[in-house]
């Protein structure tokens, strides 16, 4: 029994996004689960499960206290960092398939640039090492101690295996800037960039520069997910969850998968389309508009190949010629993404696909029947399909 077309998002809510929220992660957090259920028309009394990340710092029965919940019958965490962000949204619609809940919380809230600076990296203090940090020791002492570093690795050999450029990588932030330069939500709100200001921006570890990477933010953001059926009678149209899956790849590493063959592509993401795809029947020709997961813009190319948009080694072509952008093919983070809008691990841009079904996107796309959703790259990942009723 598949658990495909049975779940939906009936709200979505988030607080503003900023560099010093000047309050806790708890606080933000219940925040953008109370303007979640009053987007949908409920209580928190209705809500009986919560779906988070392993690294959100706000503990479910905390959560749930702090909103004046009930009892909570189902609760779940997901790992991998931004490749949770999808994979919450798919325990939910496991839960309220199985009848295992009726009303999930999914939510992430940070104090990101304020509190902890993940960009910074950090070298593994355990006394003992773990299966999950022995690897460091493979790379620390060679000055891969950040997300940047590690990312980096993988965009070089993407440059050298499809002939691809550092001008291609700044198409995509030029677009998703674009995109966030009209969204009053957004912090480069009125703040496009230009190809040559992308050129021009600083090295952080080369082919990456300062606009290669995504924002430091503090915010949350919170969805709800019920049955399709409940959803249906809710405040909101509801954003029918078509197929979710994650996925993790052969010989798969957190970051630093260079032993694979072939470290430039994203096989998990491959993975993770194909499963979509099987469970909703449609395809890449199917999609009107896209969230692609942008904490560094060389991976917004590679996924747009492994979903099938373009062939390998063509997401340069297929961007230069303006089909992320509005009015192209596939318009890709009308929000601006993690680029433009903020970095909340990926989960504002449920929000937006979410947004974009219901038709209320500022940059709204046309006559939208299914919005990809996608989530963290380099890590185990994954990735949803939402559709109208």
């Amino acid at each position: 029994m598949s658990f495909a077309s049975r779940a939906a998002i009936a709200g979505i809510g988030q607080t503003e996004f900023s560099k010093n929220s000047g309050r806790s992660e708890l606080r933000l957090a219940c925040e953008a689960v109370m303007a979640a259920l009053g987007d949908a028309g409920l209580a928190p009394r209705d809500v009986d499960g919560l779906a988070t990340f392993t690294m959100d710092n706000n503990p479910e029965i905390e959560v749930a206290r702090a909103i004046g919940a009930g009892p909570l019958r189902f609760f779940s965490r997901v790992h991998y960092g931004g490749g949770a962000a999808c994979g919450v949204i798919m325990q939910a619609a496991m839960a309220v398939a199985s009848g295992a809940a009726d009303v999930v919380v999914c939510y992430r809230a940070m104090n990101e640039r304020s509190m902890q600076r993940f960009g910074i990296g950090t070298t593994p203090l355990a006394k003992v090492a773990t299966t999950e940090t022995a690897h460091f020791g493979w790379y620390v002492p060679f000055g891969l101690a950040t997300p940047a570093s590690w990312v980096a690795m993988q965009a070089q050999r993407y440059l050298h295996d499809y002939g691809a450029s550092t001008e291609d990588f700044g198409r995509v932030s030029v677009a998703c800037r674009r995109h966030a330069a009209t969204n009053p939500n957004a912090w480069f709100h009125r703040k496009p960039i230009t190809l040559e200001e992308h050129e021009a921006s600083r090295w952080i570890v080369r082919p990456l520069r300062l606009l290669d990477c995504c924002q430091e933010s503090d915010g949350a953001v919170a969805v709800i997910v019920t049955s399709a059926e409940r959803a249906r009678d809710l405040r909101q149209p509801p954003a029918v969850i078509r197929a979710a899956a994650q996925g993790a790849s052969a010989d798969q590493q957190m970051m630093t998968s260079y032993y694979r063959d072939a470290i430039g592509d994203l096989p998990e993401m491959s993975f993770v389309a194909s499963q979509l795809y099987a469970q909703s029947g449609v395809g890449p020709r199917d999609f009107q508009t896209a969230v692609i997961y942008d904490h560094f813009t060389p991976f917004v190319l590679a996924q747009l190949e492994a979903f099938g948009f373009c062939k390998r080694g063509e997401a340069k072509d297929f961007v230069k010629g303006g089909n992320i952008e509005l009015g192209g093919a596939l318009p890709v983070n009308t929000h601006g993404g993690q680029l433009g809008e903020a970095y909340i691990h990926g989960m504002n841009g449920i929000a937006e696909g979410v947004r974009q079904v219901r038709g209320s996107a500022v940059n709204q796309i046309r006559d939208v029947e299914h919005v990809l959703v996608t989530a963290g790259t380099g890590v185990p990942t994954s990735a949803i399909i939402l559709g109208k009723h």
